[in-house]
């Protein structure tokens, strides 16, 4: 059992911000910025790799409400939205979760993503026939 389905089950504590049928919404422990919040199923798929397209549907229409709402009710000039998949790309809980970064002009929070453009055309022709 993830220490996320120990939330869903209330075994252990959360800021609960939102919760409906298929989703709860509650701020991170690891504040990035002031209403860092997670998204997730209450059905458990480990990340949205594995996710039943309905459950990524659902998940995402609920984080991009409650994303504007935090905007809102914080005076955040944006968010990010994001999902990591695997542990090489971040991720720690392995039950799906989409991140509500909610940003600020003065907040410094740097995603450190280095630019690999010199690869386009390599990874064009890798994946093109694929879609």
């Amino acid at each position: 059992m993830t220490l996320f389905q120990k939330i869903i089950d209330r075994e252990i504590p959360a800021k609960i911000v939102y919760e409906d049928d298929d989703v709860l919404a509650f701020l991170d422990i690891s504040q990035q910025t002031p209403g860092h919040t997670l998204v997730i199923p209450k059905k458990a798929t480990a990340s949205v790799l594995t996710a039943p397209e309905e459950t990524i549907a659902v998940v995402n229409i609920q984080a991009a409400k409650i994303a504007k709402s935090l905007i809102d009710a914080l005076g955040a000039s944006g968010a990010n939205l994001l999902s990591n998949a695997g542990e090489v790309a971040g991720q720690t809980v392995f039950h799906y979760h989409v991140h509500i970064i909610p940003r600020y002009e003065e907040d410094e929070l740097k995603l450190d993503i280095k630019e690999h453009s010199s690869t386009i055309d390599e990874v064009y022709e890798t994946i093109k026939e694929v879609f």
